[in-house]
């Protein structure tokens, strides 16, 4: 694999922290004039990033600005955990690290507010626009939530 992690966080700077359409565009472009290993690179640096965050400490998280009808904390579903996890790698990699050692850190990025989910799509779009042909590639990570057997202790078969 020739992205490192730092190209890789370096590219994830481009996004000012935030996982918007036009960050993640202009993420995409940037991407798509790299050659064809960096943005398979990227697209593997991205999916163990979101792996990694694929633990039940945070995706038993409420979300933060939402309850339900009796006032109770609302569950993050399972696209809304993918979401949060993107929005944390966005947020870059020092939020990113520090999510691990302060689980509380991980909370804001649960809003409905901080959607990261155009952020998955910037692999793939980078490769369509540099290649002209369509994505067909799995990464060693599954980035889906509960997908981290480990980070899902009571998942385990």
């Amino acid at each position: 694999m020739r992205m490192t992690w730092t190209d890789f966080w370096a590219l994830i700077a481009t996004l000012d922290g935030v996982a918007t359409h036009a960050s993640c565009q202009r993420l995409t472009e940037e991407l798509s004039r790299r050659p064809v290993p960096d943005i398979i690179g990227f697209a593997e640096r991205h999916a163990e990033a979101l792996y990694r965050l694929d633990q039940e400490k945070f995706g038993a998280l409420p979300v933060a600005d939402m309850t339900g009808r009796s006032g109770s904390p609302f569950p993050q579903s399972a696209d809304g955990f993918l979401y949060a996890r993107c929005a944390v790698v966005a947020a870059g990699q020092a939020v990113w690290e520090g999510v691990f050692f302060n689980v509380d850190k991980f909370s804001p990025y649960t809003s409905t507010e901080r959607d990261g989910e155009w952020l998955l799509y910037v692999p793939e779009e980078a490769y369509e626009l540099a290649t002209a042909k369509e994505w067909d590639r799995e990464t060693q990570y599954c980035f889906e939530s509960y997908s981290n057997k480990d980070g899902w202790p009571d998942l385990r078969d």
